[in-house]
């Protein structure tokens, strides 16, 4: 049995809201059959394939995330288009794959991760059978997350969790 949390950060004007949980049910989550033999969970956001949009059970969070369960057979080639303004990552967790147009492909392993590279869309091959999570989402781009980044660069304080000091920065 594999379990994954995804822990989401909020803009500046989310952070004192309630927190929230959600126990996502196998059952909830849609499954994709495509080409190949590959087979893909959407658990948040909307995966494109056929002409058709296939929605996760997780929608209306404000990074607009996407979470995809990957598993290649060996040898196939799964390719996901990219929202220019998002960061992405795929974290493999059986397997082994390469990551990017052939000659430039990246390997990764079993308990690897990787961070995409800005792009139009990702590709993701299998070499042997390969289990992976994929995912992307508007990176946050507010005053507080820009103020705690200048203060790591400059050596100010150690990466972490940091809390503002003023109330108008919440």
């Amino acid at each position: 049995m594999r379990g994954f949390q995804l822990w989401i950060n909020l803009p500046a004007r989310e952070k004192m809201k309630p927190a929230a949980y959600r126990d996502v049910q196998p059952e909830a989550i849609p499954q994709v059959e495509m080409d190949a033999g590959i087979a893909v969970k959407v658990i948040a956001g909307a995966l494109a394939t056929g002409g058709q949009d296939v929605v996760g059970p997780i929608q209306g969070v404000s990074t607009d995330p996407l979470f995809l369960d990957v598993r290649l057979p060996a040898g196939a080639r799964f390719v996901n288009s990219l929202a220019a303004e998002h960061s992405a990552f795929i974290y493999v967790y059986e397997g082994r794959v390469a990551v990017g147009v052939a000659e430039e492909a990246h390997p990764l392993v079993s308990h690897e991760a990787g961070v995409l590279s800005s792009g139009e869309q990702v590709e993701v091959r299998a070499e042997g059978g390969a289990w992976s999570v994929y995912v992307n989402g508007r990176p946050l781009v507010d005053r507080e997350s820009h103020a705690v980044a200048e203060r790591i660069a400059d050596g100010l304080v150690t990466p972490g969790v940091h809390w503002p000091s003023e109330a108008d920065e919440v």
